[in-house]
């Protein structure tokens, strides 16, 4: 079959993170295509678009918190690039968020959270019970306690895909609005893929971006094969109506039973509760039970969140990794890169992924920041070295 087309680059799926791979390829001069049936779908479609790099660290993630803060640290300039080149408002906002605790064991669990903070030098402030009340009024009596973190900050995930593909198209990115069908090796190099209406794509450089679906493309070698495993989320979103407003004024987290609920209060009067963490393989199921137990949680948490219209419900795949971090740069195999497996990160992660990515395509190595994320950390090498 001959090829129809020939790129310098080649991106394999269309969310945010192949969105932003692609336009930044396109601005160091890559001849760019992205192949995708929605470009712009995706994970993002259900993300709740936390930027929330303190909020979100966990024990033996320190070395993923440096990824975290330096995305982090680029996002403002990032979001007015981005408003500036496409004329979209991102829905950027640094409303800050409020952890709180509902009972003395979340507000123990709250303590060390505050403890892991500061000895990671990140700035937060525990609050008691009634500053918390008072910095937002719609907080349940029983609010023991709780940690504000001004630097944490909120994007709308659904606008910012829409300003990417919009990006994406002035730069000179061509879409192919298809699946991926097969990646075609040529004497053990990644030469592009076959699309599943029969069309061969060729490319000087491959970069697999296609989410929890990252592992299941037909033609990668098993060596190189991405670990990517799906994990399900479910997600509500409700409306304030005017005469409730202002609702909450920054986002509102919490563990509850042991489960995670957040609230993420949009400035358009959107109101996003999510999520459930579900290991169901592929099913995409909006379960009685999930919206059930959303609705609960949030509850105990802001009571009055009942009274408000419920306008949609969705599920998502987030992109795991066996060490809840994502897989950027080059493989074992030439010519073929990643840029997968952000797991809960990948709204806050997509502006220095897409700087890594480039570098690498421009240079064949990843930046300093981005080393430790290498897909060659789960490479039967690497894995035979590690210490029992």
């Amino acid at each position: 079959m001959s090829r129809t087309r020939t790129s310098d680059v080649l991106v394999i799926g269309g969310g945010i993170i192949g969105l932003v791979t692609a336009w930044r390829a396109a601005q160091r001069g890559f001849t760019t295509t992205v192949v995708d049936p929605d470009p712009g779908g995706g994970a993002a479609q259900v993300a709740a678009g936390m930027l929330a790099a303190v909020t979100e660290l966990h024990y033996g993630e320190q070395t993923l918190l440096g990824l975290n803060l330096a995305s982090a640290r680029r996002y403002p300039d990032f979001a007015a690039e981005l408003t500036e080149l496409t004329g979209r408002d991102l829905g950027y906002r640094r409303c800050g968020t409020l952890a709180v605790a509902l009972d003395s064991d979340d507000r123990a669990h709250l303590r060390e959270l505050h403890t892991l903070q500061r000895q990671s030098g990140l700035d937060s402030e525990w609050l008691s019970g009634r500053d918390c009340r008072r910095l937002e009024p719609m907080l349940a009596p029983g609010v023991r306690g709780g940690l504000r973190v001004d630097g944490d900050h909120q994007i709308d995930p659904r606008r910012l895909a829409g300003a990417l593909v919009a990006a994406c198209e002035r730069a000179g990115v061509v879409f192919h609005r298809t699946w991926a069908e097969r990646l075609d090796v040529v004497r053990d190099r990644a030469a592009g893929v076959t699309a599943s209406d029969g069309t061969a794509l060729g490319a000087g450089q491959v970069v697999l971006a296609a989410g929890s679906l990252s592992g299941r493309l037909p033609g990668i070698p098993d060596h190189v094969l991405p670990p990517v495993r799906p994990v399900k989320g479910q997600v509500l979103r409700l409306t304030v109506p005017k005469r409730y407003a202002p609702f909450l004024s920054r986002t509102v987290r919490a563990v509850v039973r042991g489960s995670q609920v957040y609230l993420v209060p949009r400035e358009s009067g959107e109101l996003v509760v999510g999520a459930t963490s579900e290991e169901l393989g592929w099913d995409t199921t909006v379960t009685a039970g999930g919206v059930y137990e959303l609705l609960r949680d949030a509850h105990e948490l802001v009571p009055g969140i009942t009274e408000l219209p419920l306008t949609e419900t969705r599920a998502g795949l987030r992109p795991g990794s066996p060490d809840n971090a994502p897989l950027l740069g080059p493989t074992e195999l030439d010519g073929l890169l990643l840029a997968t497996g952000h797991y809960r990160n990948g709204v806050l992660l997509t502006p220095v992924t897409g700087d890594a990515m480039a570098h690498a395509l421009a240079t064949g190595e990843l930046p300093d920041e981005a080393r430790p994320f290498t897909p060659r950390r789960f490479s039967a090498a690497a894995l035979t070295e590690l210490p029992a």
